[in-house]
């Protein structure tokens, strides 16, 4: 893709951005070049631009489409897909330095911010306000809001509130060229043209740059939320569960579901007795306030019981309730630790749900893989991790066999290779399968017409799968 030499467009980038947002020693970019996708190719970038405003997002654009460098945005690399991967020769873009929120408005109900302003910061200051902001990845610590509207990013509460798209106004981005574009809207309504904003909430920067967001808050503070614990013997059994809450038209505020590996491995890093307790834990939670959020929580601990519960019960403590789903947002850094992770992201219908983790236990058995699971359980999307000890080749084989499957389940039983996460660039195989080619061609034609020049993380999503 690059058409002129490496310093030429470096030198034309240090021309057109101040030296301190233009990094390119090994030892400082190092750090920018991959997200959380252990097992995700990445390359050397030219350069890392730290953009502190759209001016200079623009600036760095305009170089990289005059000397055909593909162009990397990132946000604050907790992707689980490579989707903010550098590739060799682009100038990575990163975006966390913007990271002001320019208004919250409660009566207009919205905020607007730029891309690096993290979830739970922009969360706490909408409390302030009286507002909420629904949106919560397990990342919500650390990702960014650029990040989360990248991916379309979803969260714990997301099966009753909804996903990132669900929250997006407006956008402003850098296309093309280096032109800036405003999407959406700041009203309640409204539907001139086609939906372009939603067009780039979860296109993984392979449309654009976005550099500010408009989103969209609920009034009010969030209601208390009661708790539901269950504990079963089997994945199967706490499927069924699942699958029982949504045939009773619940629709909890939360429906968490982590495996005894994930338990033993919170366990191990922080000691909460958990694994003791349980093969699997299936986390409820209703925020519905008065009576009826009573009868959900009747239903809940019915529903449980009835799939074969081994204990099930209301939380009276509020701190073991919370410490109990901090323990869910702990899962992936625990099972870190024992080794790289090959994460999945699949999404099946909620009835089909005791069906999938049947079909994820017999893919670990066939290859003899260790698959831990974690869930946003009450809206089908599963999180099997799949770990292998470090430096096994052959696991990594095993592995990559058993991700193989495991998509094509999903896929067989009417669902999606990515619920949350993105495709990047460890879920293109199965997105072709998922989509029909004449799809595909459809959105590379919207590829080439956005991005004619092809400078915006090209080989992502779409790239070839092989």
């Amino acid at each position: 893709m690059v058409d002129n030499s490496d310093n030429a467009a470096l030198r034309a980038l240090r021309s057109a951005l101040p030296d301190e947002v233009v990094l390119t020693d090994p030892d400082s970019t190092g750090r920018f070049s991959h997200d959380e996708a252990e097992w995700a190719p990445y390359g050397k970038p030219l350069a890392v631009v730290r953009a502190r405003s759209t001016e200079d997002v623009v600036a760095a654009v305009k170089t990289c489409a005059e000397h055909g460098v593909p162009v990397v945005p990132r946000g604050a690399g907790t992707g689980l897909s490579g989707g903010a991967n550098a590739i060799d020769g682009c100038v990575l873009i990163s975006l966390e330095g913007m990271n002001e929120i320019l208004e919250i408005n409660p009566r207009e109900q919205l905020a607007v911010v730029q891309p690096g302003v993290v979830n739970d910061d922009l969360r706490a200051a909408c409390r302030e306000h009286g507002a909420w902001y629904p949106p919560d990845p397990a990342s919500s610590p650390w990702s960014t809001i650029g990040g989360n509207v990248s991916t379309n990013a979803g969260g714990v509460c997301c099966v009753k509130y909804g996903v990132t798209r669900d929250y997006v106004l407006g956008l402003e981005a850098v296309v093309g060229s280096g032109e800036v574009v405003r999407l959406g809207r700041r009203t309640a309504k409204g539907v001139a043209g086609y939906d372009l904003c939603g067009l780039f909430v979860g296109s993984e920067g392979t449309l654009g740059v976005v550099t500010e967001v408009t989103v969209k808050l609920l009034p009010g503070l969030r209601a208390p939320e009661r708790t539901v614990v269950g504990y079963f013997d089997s994945l199967v059994a706490a499927g069924e569960a699942v699958a029982a809450v949504a045939a009773a038209g619940v629709v909890p505020s939360a429906l968490e579901l982590l495996d005894q590996h994930c338990l033993r491995a919170v366990d191990e890093w922080k000691n909460m007795g958990l694994s003791a307790e349980a093969n699997v834990l299936l986390l409820g939670r209703s925020d519905t306030p008065g009576q009826a959020g009573e009868q959900e929580v009747d239903t809940l601990v019915r529903c449980f019981e009835q799939a074969g519960a081994t204990w099930s019960a209301r939380s009276t403590d509020q701190q073991e309730a919370d410490a109990l789903f901090s323990a869910r947002r702990l899962a992936y850094p625990a099972l870190e630790r024992l080794g790289p992770l090959l994460t999945e992201d699949v999404c099946v219908p909620r009835a089909l749900v005791p069906d999938m983790l049947g079909r994820i236990e017999t893919a670990a058995e066939r290859h003899d893989t260790q698959i831990a699971n974690i869930a946003h359980a009450g809206d089908g999307n599963l999180h099997p991790l799949i770990i292998t000890p470090p430096g096994d080749d052959e696991a990594r084989l095993r592995a990559q066999r058993a991700f193989d499957d495991i998509v094509a389940d999903a896929i067989d039983l009417g669902g999606t290779v990515t619920g949350e996460h993105g495709v990047g660039l460890l879920k293109r195989k199965g997105l072709h399968a998922e989509l029909s080619p004449k799809v595909i061609d459809m959105h590379h034609d919207i590829k080439n017409a956005l991005d004619p020049a092809g400078i915006f993380n090209p080989g992502k999503v779409f790239g070839d799968p092989s």
